[in-house]
């Protein structure tokens, strides 16, 4: 094997949850520290490593990866077979992110050997707990971190530059109808409006999946996640997901008209100002459903943002720079959005140590597959592949 698949392996074998990556973060500084590069945790546990500049005409550039991986502290098994990294089945192999953290790993000890290189500095952040909450990067000191340009190495295909990624809305719509009453008995007042279905009426008139997209994808959709009333009783039960869905249908009531019901969605964009359109269109016509049942129902719509969205840059710079680099590495770019939220979104609404906001891009450097399960695998060659991209784009980048 190469450098860069022993070092994967030697990370991957550390089981390292969310929250447990001390053993990994410790080999990582090891590592750091036997190549003569500086290297320290910071409070929080996440690892900083940097490489000072040779030529300080020039700017700073960062990587950054994931130490946590999904799965539990059991062992780490690794089986090659046909040009593959896999596990024996029993668990997940980590290569989200532990490729991204052997290619910067690799790539700081190559640039820290070459005395003839001309460089503005390297600096490579490897933060905890991105998996679940993103504890580690929103706890970075970030006006600190020099650089203006990151590298977030957690793409899960080889030559993705993503430069753009969505944000996540939570909307409730809520109903209540003042008046309720007897199925049966009372069904005939024009004044009882039953709550499920006006709340199916109203969601008729939202706008649901792709609401708008560019050339880079998919740029803001709505999705309904969830809708719950009518007369839903309070019933003890370990059923779950369908079954649990199904079981309170079955023993609701059916002989209400009812008076409550509720609609989650969720909204996912990387323009906020199509974002904005979407939700002032979605207040309109909850307004108009209240004007034409005033005094009979109140609507509501509410907005709860989860994750603020990384924004496409007006800055091409660092998209021309990967232009040349794949081309120079015969990998083909795919210079494109996602619809999901990365530590690129928190690093998107931050400043560096020169009060520069950061432009963070979202990069492949492997094919890994089935991540988050037991057949999680990653394709050796693309690693290789995926480190000389990452190689070359340093070069190109402190070439200009």
């Amino acid at each position: 094997m190469t450098d860069l698949i022993d070092l994967f392996c030697t990370l991957a074998r550390i089981p390292s949850p969310s929250l447990q990556e001390e053993a990994v973060a410790d080999k990582i500084i090891a590592f750091f520290t036997e190549n003569n590069i500086d290297a320290k945790k910071d409070s929080f546990g996440n690892v900083y490593a940097e490489i000072p500049a040779t030529d300080p005409l020039k700017q700073p550039l960062m990587l950054s990866a994931h130490m946590d991986v999904v799965g539990d502290l059991s062992p780490v098994n690794i089986v090659e077979q046909d040009s593959v990294l896999k596990t024996d089945g029993q668990r997940t192999l980590g290569a989200d992110d532990k490729a991204g953290v052997a290619a910067a790993m690799l790539l700081a000890k190559t640039v820290a050997e070459d005395k003839n290189l001309k460089h503005g500095g390297l600096e490579i952040v490897f933060t905890r707990d991105e998996e679940q909450n993103m504890s580690g990067a929103r706890a970075l000191q970030f006006d600190r971190l020099k650089s203006e340009y990151i590298l977030v190495l957690d793409g899960d295909r080889l030559g993705d530059f993503q430069i753009a990624g969505a944000g996540y809305t939570k909307m409730l719509i809520s109903v209540k109808t003042l008046k309720g009453g007897h199925s049966g008995i009372d069904i005939a007042d024009p004044e009882r409006v039953n709550a499920v279905k006006l709340i199916a009426d109203l969601m008729a008139q939202i706008p649901q999946g792709v609401y708008h997209k560019d050339e880079t994808g998919v740029v803001t959709s709505i999705n309904a996640g969830a809708v719950v009333g009518g007369g839903i009783k309070n019933l003890p039960t370990d059923k779950q997901g369908t079954d649990f869905a199904l079981f309170l249908t079955e023993q609701a009531m059916s002989n209400i008209i009812n008076t409550d019901a509720f609609a989650l969605y969720s909204i996912r964009s990387s323009d906020k100002a199509v974002e904005a359109k979407l939700k002032a269109d979605i207040e309109k016509t909850v307004a108009a459903f209240n004007r034409q049942y005033e005094n009979r129902a109140l609507f509501s719509v509410v907005f709860e943002e989860h994750m603020p969205p990384f924004e496409k840059s007006k800055d091409t710079f660092m998209i021309e720079t990967a232009e040349k680099a794949a081309a120079k590495t015969g990998i083909k770019l795919n210079v494109s959005s996602f619809h999901a939220g990365a530590e690129t979104h928190l690093y998107a609404q931050r400043k560096n140590a020169a009060g520069k906001t950061f432009k963070p891009y979202l990069v492949g450097a492997a094919n890994i597959y089935n991540m988050h399960s037991a057949a999680e695998y990653v394709e050796i060659p693309s690693m290789k592949k995926g480190f000389e991209l990452i190689k070359t784009l340093f070069y190109t980048f402190n070439a200009l």
